[in-house]
């Protein structure tokens, strides 16, 4: 495992594939997982690895390996994308493609609009049209990472939030605090100032994402991808994501 520091948080990381040849991609992961299990366990590394090209996949703050700070303001959106500028900075790398899932994806996008000229092509998976809704009144995902039973917790797809997090032996508390963070809403004239070629990817059954064309439709240079019988938690391992991923690296996604 290698580190470096970003904003006084320690960030835990893996390094992959050959420096010399092509354009890296940065790996973001999602709310309450990591590297590990979003990227390593689900067969992306082994996919990377097969294709020869060069992937920095790290554990955002609160997650993982890295620092985790309890305070709701080191979660904010631009501190979260100023680690993947500071990643990129601390590896040399001038340019990546970044691959951000969900909480991740939101990351990606904020890392385009912080730093449009070190993103190349933009892949987000679990989001959807979704993403422009106002979030829901008080925060049911920070109450379940502090509930003291998860039993408790009525909403299923919170519960099961909550349920991932204790298998994976997260910082409950960190995560309750990265939920609380307080950021403005995505707008669609604020994603359609991006630019950046794009793929948006999320399951027909993500009640979390919605609609990935709604997304891509509002961003005016992204395609989109549904995924047939997914959720936001199957989506990320089908090997469809995988096919669309690299037919889009490739540039022969149709």
């Amino acid at each position: 495992m290698a580190e470096m520091t970003s904003g006084g948080v320690t960030l835990a990381y893996d390094d992959i594939g050959p420096n010399e040849r092509g354009r890296p991609i940065v790996l973001i992961h999602g709310f309450s997982s990591n590297r590990s299990e979003n990227w390593r366990r689900l067969g992306w590394y082994g996919a990377f690895e097969r294709k020869n090209i060069r992937f920095i996949a790290y554990d955002a703050r609160g997650h993982g390996e890295s620092g985790k700070p309890h305070d709701p303001e080191a979660y904010a959106r631009d501190a979260m994308a100023r680690d993947v500028i500071a990643l990129m900075d601390h590896l040399e790398i001038a340019k990546a493609d970044v691959m951000g899932f969900s909480m991740g994806a939101r990351t990606a996008i904020a890392t385009a609009q912080m730093a449009p000229d070190r993103v190349d092509l933009l892949i987000l998976g679990g989001v959807g049209g979704r993403l422009f809704e106002p979030p829901p009144p008080g925060n049911p995902m920070a109450d379940a990472m502090e509930a003291a039973d998860p039993a408790s917790i009525g909403e299923p797809i919170l519960r099961s939030f909550r349920q991932f997090a204790d298998e994976q032996g997260e910082d409950r508390l960190a995560l309750a605090a990265c939920a609380r963070a307080q950021n403005a809403p995505l707008t669609r004239d604020a994603v359609s100032a991006i630019g950046h070629e794009a793929l948006v990817v999320a399951g027909s059954q993500d009640e979390l994402a919605g609609d990935p064309k709604a997304l891509a439709a509002a961003m005016g240079n992204a395609r989109a991808v549904t995924l047939p019988g997914c959720n936001h938690f199957s989506a990320i391992a089908h090997a469809l994501y995988k096919a669309a991923v690299f037919d889009f690296l490739d540039g022969t996604l149709e």
